[in-house]
């Protein structure tokens, strides 16, 4: 599961594995050996992980499904109309 989410996340952010590795300060091997379950990144790393991805470290090891949009910084106004566009989404049955 977690060589899976962080692959994904990683993807999902357009980023190379020697981008995430930079970004991380490890080497583009240890992105490659996670991606491909041959190790585990450290408790430490995982929580860097989890912080550059805005996500939990429970989301990074599958025991919680839930995703989250990053939303500060935007007005209170900004907010409301993302809540609308999710709300509309959820109504009409078009959301995954």
């Amino acid at each position: 599961m977690l060589s899976s989410r962080i692959k994904h996340l990683r993807t999902a952010h357009s980023l190379s594995q020697v981008e995430l590795a930079k970004a991380l300060n490890v080497s583009k091997q240890s992105v490659s050996n996670w991606e491909n379950d041959n190790i585990q990144p450290s408790i430490e790393m995982l929580i860097k992980i989890a912080a550059l991805f805005h996500v939990s470290t429970d989301y990074l090891l599958g025991l919680d499904n839930r995703e989250y949009l990053l939303i500060s910084g935007l007005t209170t106004e900004q907010r409301t109309h993302i809540q609308l566009i999710i709300n509309d989404i959820i109504k009409n049955g078009t959301a995954d």
